[in-house]
């Protein structure tokens, strides 16, 4: 099997010259950021996602998480990783330095959490939720709340979970139904919640539950739900652990991927009821968890990402030693390798590509989620929060579809090898699936960015991105005579004007045709996704070429950034008219048959 290596040169270019660290430098409290800093922090995270967590990757898979007794053995190994991974700092990247943080940017962490996803998904989990729980109680948790929970979380001494779905809820939260009395500085906790990720493990000292409940007097629907800070060992006074809570894992889901991560089915109350402390206000839990899953969205949509250029890194090293056929056209001499045959080199650069655009992408939503924070101007915070807010159900849901399909093409490329688990190709696939399905799926992700984000908006937040987006043509037609340019600028346009004329329909129509509308939600996410990729390839072509130009040392990395973009514009972005068709045209087809004619 290959060894991960982190694509250290394409992170250091997305980050420093095609998103623009310079700019997010100058935010208050990055100042840190220096280009020579974050190369480092990219070098260093590679060498630990390489050494220390790709080896655990198969082998997890293959053993699994145990559960006995109500506690949850992780795969050998997974231990001592995140011991190092906590004392090196890992998890605390991007978090206040109040806290213990390192105050470093989001599109930094969102770097080294793709490393960290593709080396080993499964222990890469854990983390993450502790980081969104940090984000829910730093923003809507008590001064004491924040004092008594945040530093170990931000260390990783203790570790967090969200607690949202129930066996009869699924994805619909306002059927949920634990229930909360309230007893005293507390609530009494009872119920049972399902497929929580990480819900119990003895990596960490303690597990800080955040979980959705109903308090006795509470409106039906989401509009009655509160959420809760479980702890699975009370914290006494003095911040030492006291007895343990009545909270246990009953059962750990059989998967179709992700073996070492335990997804656990938790049972609050069955003694006396768990002890729970309500964040903020009663019933505004589902606004305060939002923020929570919001950037879990972010951080999943980074796992598409990371999944995507695993299974590319072990396809491509395949194809470049499995020996077999000649070359096409060719009738004598040497058997090839497969890299050589033109249909091989069509999956690798789909692979590719799509992988580079995707990375781009998570990477310029988190640049708008540092100016939306931190950014001194509050017209600029706001601006910035509307784009990031667009751009996370892109993210998640565009860069999740794509993963399963990129994995999916490295099984192809093994051939027959590629359906057998030993190779490792068929993982990917496997642990690619769930990513569609966290934090809601792509039709979820797709209504989010339909109604929420364009619909109730009349399309202002999208048009301006689109306009913003049509500025890079001036820049392009000043390099009209560069072949490769030329060909990247047309078909960018044209995927520009389809993404816009569907923006429009769906203003025009959502709202007086919801069912119309959403028949083609899906398709716009997708098409979305497909022209903010292309949009920033061509940034990088033009990058690129600028760099060919002056000569560049790197001469290998610009042409193959220059190849890799006319790549995309020639096969992905076409694609554009396609998605177009299917929204605007194609909703009667869609809901033409009746339930009994399926």
């Amino acid at each position: 099997m290959s060894t991960y290596s982190a694509p250290v040169n394409d992170m250091q270019f997305v980050v420093k010259e095609l998103v623009g660290l310079e700019q997010i430098a100058q935010l208050p409290g990055c100042e840190e950021a220096t280009p020579d800093l974050v190369d480092a922090v990219i070098e260093e995270a590679g060498k630990f996602a390489t050494g220390v967590l790709d080896p655990l990757n198969w082998p997890g898979d293959q053993h699994g998480a145990v559960l006995k007794e109500h506690v949850v053995t992780p795969a050998p190994g997974f231990a001592e990783a995140y011991t190092q991974f906590c004392e090196a700092g890992w998890g605390s990247l991007a978090n206040d330095p109040q806290w213990g943080g390192q105050g470093l940017p989001h599109v930094v962490s969102t770097l080294t959490a793709e490393m960290w996803n593709a080396a080993c998904m499964s222990f890469a989990l854990c983390p993450m939720l502790t980081t969104g729980a940090v984000q829910a109680i730093k923003r809507h948790g008590t001064p004491e709340q924040q004092a008594t929970y945040l530093p170990n979380l931000v260390s990783g001494k203790w570790s967090g979970t969200m607690n949202l779905t129930e066996p009869q809820a699924g994805s619909d939260l306002s059927a949920v139904r634990s229930r909360a009395v309230p007893e005293g500085d507390h609530y009494r906790i009872s119920g049972t919640k399902i497929f929580i990720t990480w819900g119990e493990h003895t990596m960490a000292e303690n597990i800080i539950h955040l979980v959705l409940a109903r308090t006795p007097d509470a409106p039906e629907g989401v509009k009655g739900i509160s959420l809760f800070i479980v702890p699975k060992f009370l914290v006494n006074g003095d911040g030492s652990l006291g007895a343990r809570n009545d909270v246990k894992c009953v059962s750990i889901e059989h998967k179709l991927g992700i073996h070492a991560s335990p997804t656990c089915v938790m049972a609050y109350g069955d003694g006396e009821g768990a002890i729970g402390y309500l964040v903020g206000e009663e019933n505004r839990g589902l606004h305060y968890m939002f923020t929570m899953m919001n950037f879990a969205r972010l951080e999943v949509g980074v796992e598409g990402v990371a999944i995507a250029d695993r299974a590319y890194q072990r396809a491509l090293a395949f194809a470049k030693e499995r020996v077999q056929g000649r070359e096409a056209g060719v009738k004598s001499g040497e058997r090839v390798t497969i890299i050589h045959h033109p249909d091989v080199r069509r999956m690798l650069m789909s692979m590719k590509a799509q992988t580079e655009a995707m990375r781009a992408l998570a990477v310029q939503a988190s640049a708008h989620l540092d100016m939306a924070l931190l950014h001194p101007d509050a017209g600029e915070r706001e601006k910035n929060q509307n784009l990031f807010d667009l751009l996370t159900p892109v993210v998640k849901g565009w860069c999740t579809e794509q993963s399963i399909e990129i994995a999916s093409l490295g099984v192809q490329i093994h051939g027959g090898m590629g359906f057998v688990e030993e190779t490792g190709a068929a993982q990917y696939l496997r642990d690619a699936r769930i990513t569609t399905l966290y934090e809601g799926t792509t039709g979820i992700q797709a209504n989010d960015l339909m109604g929420r984000k364009i619909a109730y908006e009349k399309g202002a937040t999208a048009r301006a991105f689109i306009d913003h987006m049509r500025t890079l043509d001036a820049e392009l037609a000043k390099a009209a005579r560069h072949p490769v340019l030329s060909i990247i600028r047309r078909n960018l346009n044209e995927g520009i004007e389809a993404l816009s004329a569907s923006v429009e329909w769906m203003v025009e129509t959502y709202p007086h045709n919801v069912k119309a509308a959403s028949a083609g939600a899906v398709p716009l996410l997708k098409l979305f996704g497909t022209v903010a990729g292309g949009w920033l390839m061509a940034k990088a072509a033009l990058i690129s070429r600028g760099r060919l130009d002056d000569n560049a040392e790197s001469f290998d990395f610009y042409r193959s950034k220059l190849g890799t973009a006319r790549f995309y514009a020639e096969h992905v972005l076409p694609l554009a008219q396609a998605y177009k068709a299917q929204i605007m045209a194609g909703a009667d087809s869609v809901l033409e048959l009746e339930e009994v004619q399926f």
